[in-house]
């Protein structure tokens, strides 16, 4: 295969794995402030599933620690770079469950990629990214389809349960999920978890790393997620090898 057929054949492999409504993204995000939680994310860059980055005017990031397993160090400050071509974004350190600081209807839109499963409490995090977006903004979150990934052997999580965590209101601390997850996580399916030791061990320091999942989705459950934290779901769609995504708006300003 020719060097110029091989390129070809990547960049079609890029395209198909790409959202096919993403048209229906662009218009609500372009040349508009947002805010994501725990970016910046390879999926919406120039070569992600959703590349949005490049048309959104402003973009400000939290994250829930100074230092992560993702992105290393971060501070308070401007220093949140997520396109090379944009200007910095000032970076938040908070619990996406607490954006303490932020004030109500400040942005034009709200990300989240593969955030809320490393969530304890994902109803209430919605709950806060409604609070901080304007009336109306969309709420565009990602989340893995356990069918494709370490969680399969998992069962899908309840609303329900869920929506006990935000009764309850469930703190980070959590731990209700872990022996579940050391008995059922495929391991040959996250090598960078390393042997059973070794993921114990990081499993056990999750509030310092936030590298298990609490709870697994499907496309059924991730939208009565999205309706519980009182969100209209108005795009649901699998993207390859194992994103769903959605986009929702609050209920109240339908």
């Amino acid at each position: 295969m020719s060097a110029y057929a091989h390129a070809k054949q990547i960049i079609r492999g890029v395209l198909s794995s790409r959202v096919k409504a993403r048209s229906a993204f662009l218009h609500l995000i372009e040349n508009s402030a947002g805010l994501e939680i725990g970016g910046p994310s390879h999926v919406f860059s120039d070569f992600g599933i959703l590349p949005l980055y490049r048309h959104v005017r402003t973009l400000d990031n939290c994250v829930f620690s100074v230092q992560t397993l993702w992105e290393g160090s971060r501070s308070e400050g401007q220093t949140f770079v997520y396109h090379p071509k944009k200007p910095t974004g000032f970076n938040f350190i908070r619990e996406s469950t607490n954006l303490d600081g932020l004030q109500d209807d400040t942005y034009d839109f709200i990300l989240a990629s593969h955030t809320l499963e490393h969530t304890a409490n994902p109803i209430k995090a919605l709950k806060e990214f409604l609070r901080v977006a304007n009336p109306g903004a969309p709420i565009i979150a990602i989340l893995p389809h356990l069918r494709y990934t370490f969680d399969h052997w998992r069962k899908l999580t309840t609303v329900s349960h869920m929506l006990d965590d935000y009764e309850r209101n469930m703190p980070e601390t959590d731990e209700t999920h872990i022996e579940e997850i050391l008995e059922l996580h495929d391991l040959s399916r996250d090598r960078p978890a390393g042997t059973c030791e070794q993921f114990r061990a990081r499993s056990a320091r999750n509030l310092e790393n936030r590298c298990l999942h609490h709870h697994v989705f499907d496309e059924n459950n991730s939208r009565e997620l999205f309706e519980a934290a009182g969100l209209n779901v108005e795009i649901l769609e699998f993207v390859k090898p194992h994103h769903i995504v959605l986009r929702g708006h609050s209920r109240a300003h339908s």
